[in-house]
């Protein structure tokens, strides 16, 4: 315990200076009981504590800020932002982590449980695992360059998971434009802002190959590549995942800056060099409206980021748990009901 008290007195301090949490950009909006100031007399250091473990685990991984964003997307995109992508298969659970949108690709696992493990021993039965998913996409953001933001924060936990739905809501890489609206419009979001400052996350983090390789050799069975592709790019596309080499093999999302959070994203849009088709689709659709939104994005960062900012909050209220609803986990793979070893579990992972 002593280690955690040292944690808190050192998180206090960060908190006083405004050197570690993110910092609202704009204003918040009130969505029922969600509050940004939901765990200040709970637990005061929560944000911090998510902060610095996702910053220790970056040191070695600086994929991780990425994953966890996609892990916060694909929650709220399956039953809204319940935690319910966190779910292990149990008798009872069916879990998402198996559907095919969401399996040898979904990561960061264990950086939440780490994170979970941090948050019980220090205020216990408290911070649910979906604000855990919620902050830590804000908080990767913010450590890989991006803007910060105060969350709505008060989400409780699911104790269903829907696998099913993970493949019927979820963009695929292969989508088209308006395949991609319409996943969008189907959960609350709209199919032009919210669609095209969300997939600017993708500003960050890799791909396998498997998710971009048919546009490199057979594009829609034509047996050529993807003629929204540049060239050059191709040429070195082809150098990293050949035809009938290894699927998994994974290529960096953005040219220039992988693993910064910037509008580097749609400029590479403008050249032809979105790395996946979803990407692409957004600029290369003849008479898309999302071509001016691209557009004004790859010429203003700060456009961007305050239009990212919104959609971000706006994606992580759909269809909350709150009140007496849903429960807060202790162990984010489990439901209570299952957790008999859960304090044992968290104890293993501070």
């Amino acid at each position: 315990m002593k280690s955690h008290s040292r944690f808190a007195s050192s998180c206090s301090l960060m908190l006083v200076l405004g050197l570690a949490c993110g910092l609202l950009v704009g204003g918040w909006l009130a969505n029922g009981q969600l509050s940004p100031t939901f765990y200040d007399e709970t637990c005061p250091y929560a944000s911090c504590i998510i902060r610095q473990v996702i910053k220790q685990s970056m040191q070695s991984d600086p994929r991780i800020g990425a994953s966890l964003i996609r892990l916060h997307f694909h929650d709220c995109f399956v039953n809204g932002c319940d935690g319910s992508i966190l779910l292990d298969d149990s008798p009872n659970i069916e879990s998402e982590k198996e559907a095919a949108a969401n399996k040898n690709s979904a990561r960061g696992f264990d950086v939440v449980d780490t994170i979970k493990g941090r948050l019980e021993s220090i205020c216990p039965s408290t911070v649910s695992c979906a604000d855990i998913l919620t902050n830590a996409a804000q908080q990767s953001v913010s450590l890989a360059g991006g803007p910060s933001w105060s969350n709505l924060l008060g989400r409780r936990d699911s104790t269903t998971a829907n696998k099913t739905l993970v493949n019927i809501n979820i963009p695929s890489p292969f989508d088209t434009l308006g395949g991609l609206k319409s996943k969008f419009t189907n959960v609350g979001l709209n199919g032009n802002t919210d669609l095209v400052a969300l997939s600017g996350a993708h500003t960050f983090g890799r791909a396998q190959c498997l998710t971009f390789n048919g546009r490199l050799y057979n594009f829609n069975n034509t047996g050529v590549p993807d003629p929204t592709l540049n060239t050059t790019y191709l040429q070195r596309l082809r150098q990293i995942c050949p035809q009938g080499g290894n699927a998994s093999v994974i290529a960096n999302l953005e040219l220039t800056t992988p693993d910064a959070f910037d509008n580097n994203y749609f400029s590479n849009l403008l050249s032809n060099q979105g790395l996946l088709q979803s990407d692409q689709e957004l600029f290369s659709t003849t008479g898309a409206d999302t071509v001016a939104i691209v557009n004004h994005f790859s010429a203003n960062q700060s456009a961007f980021f305050e239009s990212f900012v919104k959609s971000m909050i706006r994606m992580g209220n759909l269809s909350v748990l709150t009140g007496t609803h849903g429960e807060i986990r202790l162990n984010c793979r489990e439901v209570n009901a299952n957790s008999a070893t859960a304090d044992s579990i968290l104890v293993s992972l501070i």
